[in-house]
C-alpha cells in the first residue's frame, strides 16, 4: 500500500489539512461554505473522483461529530422533499463525472462556484415563506446534480434557505441536516461508481482531526456573533477559488 508522502508532496498534503480546517470553520459558522471551499483546493491537487470523495467524506465525518447542532432544529417538512429530489440529482450527476477530465472538471468547478456565489450574494433573507413542495424538491434535484457531479451541493439549498427561513439559527441548522444526508448519499453511488479509492480515504484519516478543531472553533464563533458577519467574508473566498479553478481549467 502506498503512503500519502508517495502520493503527495507535504506541501500538498499542508495544503489538504489547512483546507480541510478553514473549510470545516466555515461550516461551523454559516451551516454552509465547507464544499465551496474545500473542492475547489482539492480539484487542484487530486484526480476529480478523489477530490469529491475527500470532501463528501470529510463533511460526513465533521457533521457526525457536530450533530448536536442541527439534529431536531431544522423544519421537516421542507427536508423531505429537498432530499428525495436530490436523489435523483445525485445519480446524474455522478454519471456527468464519470466522463469528465481533470481540466473539464476544474473549468465545471469554478465557473459554477462563481456563478452560484454571485446569485448567493444576490439573495438576502427575508421573514420565512411558504413554497410549493415542487420548488422544495426542484431544488433538491439541481443541488443533487451539482453533489454528484462536483460534491458542491451547496449553493441551490444555500439560495433556498436565505429566501425561505429568516432565522439565522434554523436556517444554518437545515443547511447541516441537508449537507449531511446529500453527501452520504453521494459517496454511496460514487461507491457503486468505483469511485471510492485508496488515496481520500488516507486523506481523509490526516485530515479530519484539523476538520473536528475547525468545527470547534466555528461553533464557538457563531454562537458568540452569529453568522452575519461572516458571509461576505465565506462568498469572497469561495469567489476567489472559483475563478483560480476557471483559470485553472483553461490551461
Amino acid at each position: 500500500m502506498e503512503s500519502l508522502f508517495d502520493m503527495l508532496s507535504v506541501q500538498q498534503l499542508i495544503a489538504v489539512c489547512t483546507t480541510a480546517l478553514v473549510a470545516a470553520l466555515l461550516r461551523a459558522f454559516t451551516g454552509f461554505g465547507f464544499a465551496l471551499i474545500a473542492v475547489p483546493v482539492f480539484s487542484l491537487l487530486l484526480l476529480p473522483n478523489e477530490a469529491v470523495v475527500l470532501a463528501a467524506t470529510l463533511t460526513i465525518a465533521v457533521s457526525s461529530t457536530s450533530y448536536k447542532e442541527w439534529w431536531g432544529k431544522f423544519p421537516i417538512d421542507q427536508f423531505v422533499p429537498m432530499i428525495l429530489g436530490s436523489v435523483v440529482g445525485t445519480a446524474v450527476g455522478v454519471y456527468l463525472l464519470s466522463g469528465m477530465s481533470k481540466s473539464e472538471f476544474q473549468l465545471w468547478i469554478g465557473l459554477s462556484v462563481i456563478g452560484a456565489t454571485l446569485a448567493t450574494a444576490l439573495i438576502k433573507p427575508r421573514k420565512t415563506a411558504t413554497v410549493p413542495k415542487s420548488i422544495t424538491a426542484g431544488t433538491g434535484v439541481a443541488s443533487g446534480l451539482m453533489n454528484g457531479a462536483f460534491a458542491i451541493p451547496g449553493p441551490p439549498v444555500v439560495v433556498y434557505a436565505m429566501a425561505v427561513i429568516s432565522d439565522p439559527g434554523v436556517a444554518r441548522a437545515f443547511l447541516m441536516a441537508f449537507f449531511f444526508a446529500s453527501n452520504v448519499l453521494a459517496v454511496m453511488m460514487f461507491s457503486v461508481a468505483g469511485m471510492v479509492t485508496q488515496t481520500p480515504l488516507l486523506l481523509l484519516l490526516l485530515a479530519f482531526p484539523l476538520c473536528v478543531v475547525g468545527d470547534q472553533i466555528g461553533s464557538r464563533l457563531f454562537h458568540r456573533f452569529g453568522g452575519t458577519s461572516y458571509r461576505p467574508i465565506a462568498l469572497g473566498v469561495a469567489l476567489a477559488l472559483g475563478a483560480w479553478n476557471t483559470y485553472a481549467g483553461l490551461q
